[in-house]
């Protein structure tokens, strides 16, 4: 008994003074009070990975801006193959969308504080398929607005290009860096209508920028997929460890990734002449930052960009893409079926009570 008031008190006096204590007997925290395998970390104040102890959070995530830029019509920038499962361009939209949404509602049932916006860059879509993103923006209670892109607003600043397409994709992604100057607060998500993302996405990222932005004590880039070129090259790379995986260091993205209003403040130079023409990379400004700043990739992937089969750029390792292109179909509503419904109940209601009005 006297051993049990002891504990009890050792296990106050710890809490007060913000250690944790691990009992290997029981495999629990009972100061957590937690079993060992849940997750032991606490969002804006500290990061737990056993064995390696515990992170003091420092770089705190209060808010994330969700750039996600549309073209429901084009099928792959600059390129005539297929996407994997050719399906038409606004089905990759809409499950792109969903799935994004997804990963955010998640993220917010374990960080209730976290302020979550999104912003949809649309760049021309028809009205059929608009009202199909609508309709899915409706159906969750998250803050989500529309903005169209504004073309001439950008002509005389963009140089003139081979079609209008490019044209297009380099006018969205400028209007996508100035929101984010203009309205991010905190972390800063450009993402692109064609990549899949897992449920704990969200989640993943916040929870592990924090642990490393903390560690290395500076703001830093961070890609949710791992892509195929990323291997290609045989480049060394440094592994760290995140909240729930390993992360490892890269020197290019693609045009989805997540950092932080300072950074995109920092650098907006390259930011606003990646979108001024069509290089070679197209990313050749934004892979410049990350020779002076850290860019980090999960291991493994927390997204799925949806490209052709045989692209570099595209399908992440060992991930079972046909079971996350499924889980973020969309509904479709059959409404013959719901108006032929309707007439049966109506007819059934006539011939119990009489005539409806």
């Amino acid at each position: 008994m006297k051993k049990s008031i002891i504990k009890k008190i050792f296990i106050k006096l710890s809490r007060v003074l913000g250690y944790e204590i691990i009992d290997q007997s029981d495999f629990k925290s009972p100061t957590l009070q937690k079993e060992l395998n849940e997750d032991l970390s606490i969002i804006n104040k500290k990061s737990i990975v056993l064995p390696l102890g515990e992170v003091k959070i420092t770089k705190r995530v209060n808010s994330v801006l969700i750039i996600f830029r549309t073209n429901t019509d084009i099928e792959i920038w600059d390129q005539n193959k297929k996407r994997l499962f050719e399906e038409p361009k606004i089905e990759y939209s809409l499950r792109a969308l969903n799935s994004l949404i997804r990963s955010i509602n998640f993220s917010k049932t374990k960080y209730p504080n976290i302020k979550f916006k999104i912003i949809i860059v649309d760049d021309k879509s028809k009205e059929e398929n608009l009202n199909k993103i609508k309709k899915l923006i409706d159906a969750n209670n998250l803050d989500i607005n529309i903005i169209h892109l504004n073309h001439g607003k950008y002509k005389d600043k963009i140089k003139q290009q081979k079609n209008n397409q490019t044209f297009s994709n380099l006018a969205s992604l400028l209007q996508s860096f100035e929101l984010g100057k203009e309205h991010g607060q905190d972390l800063v998500f450009f993402v692109e209508d064609d990549y899949l993302h897992f449920e704990p996405m969200m989640e993943e990222m916040i929870a592990s920028y924090e642990r490393i932005a903390s560690q290395v004590n500076r703001d830093i880039f961070m890609c949710p997929a791992d892509y195929p070129y990323l291997y290609m090259n045989n480049e060394k790379t440094n592994i760290l460890i995140g909240n729930k995986r390993h992360w490892r260091t890269i020197n290019q993205t693609l045009c989805t990734f997540m950092t932080t209003k300072s950074l995109l403040d920092r650098y907006w130079n390259s930011f606003n002449k990646t979108c001024l023409d069509r290089y070679d990379p197209f990313e050749k400004y934004l892979n410049e930052i990350y020779t002076k700043e850290l860019c980090i990739s999960p291991l493994k992937s927390l997204s799925l960009h949806l490209t052709n089969v045989n692209s570099s750029y595209g399908l992440s390792p060992f991930i079972d893409c046909k079971k996350l292109w499924e889980e973020n179909n969309t509904p479709k509503v059959d409404t013959t079926i719901i108006r032929n419904w309707a007439k049966e109940m109506k007819t059934k209601l006539e011939q119990t009570f009489g005539e409806t009005k």
